[in-house]
């Protein structure tokens, strides 16, 4: 891996490396030094910017939710146009697992890093993301014209972290299809 480039602003090349570390090689395996290192700021620039580990652990996850969640709901949007419906959610995921870099939920991994139960702010930023995924899912159920889309999301919600779970720890590519047909089953349960 090469440093960050130069040109950044030290916070943005700080936040930037963290993120692809931390993601990458977790949490706790990431230390303070190296994202100095590799991202080209002094040692009194960085605890300026990020005074502890754990601001800057925080930073990362708000990071990584505005980013996965933006990215997510635009892969179901564009998912829809051909598979309408819940099964959509399996074809974002599957697009997720193709990337190179897939190391699983950074959410899921950093409460199993951070113990259980979690380090309250990571635990609370964690449920706020689980949480805002979740109501993003009622709303587009909702949308799909199901019935009780918040009891559907809540179904969704379980064959969605089992899939992304799953595929963290097995790499299977059918589980895009396993999904898929399970979504498809809690769609049908709750169409009018």
């Amino acid at each position: 891996m090469t440093a960050a480039t130069p040109a950044l602003p030290a916070r943005q090349r700080i936040l930037d490396t963290a993120c692809r570390l931390f993601y990458g090689e977790g949490l706790r395996a990431t230390g303070i030094d190296r994202i100095i290192a590799e991202s080209g700021v002094a040692k009194m620039s960085f605890y300026r910017h990020f005074p502890s580990k754990n601001d800057l652990i925080l930073a990362f996850l708000q990071l990584r939710h505005e980013a996965w969640m933006a990215r997510f709901t635009a892969a179901v949007e564009a998912a829809s146009a051909t598979r309408p419906g819940l099964a959509a959610l399996a074809d974002a995921l599957g697009n997720w697992f193709a990337d190179a870099d897939y190391r699983g939920c950074a959410f899921i991994n950093a409460v199993a890093e951070s113990g259980v139960p979690a380090t309250p702010e990571v635990g609370a930023i964690a449920a706020r993301h689980k949480a805002e995924l979740r109501d993003w899912i009622a709303a587009y159920a909702g949308r799909c014209d199901l019935r009780e889309p918040e009891q559907a999301a809540d179904e969704a919600m379980l064959v969605v972290e089992g899939m992304i779970v799953r595929f963290q720890m097995t790499r299977d590519a059918t589980i895009p299809a396993h999904g898929r047909r399970l979504l498809e089953l809690i769609a049908a349960a709750h169409r009018g």
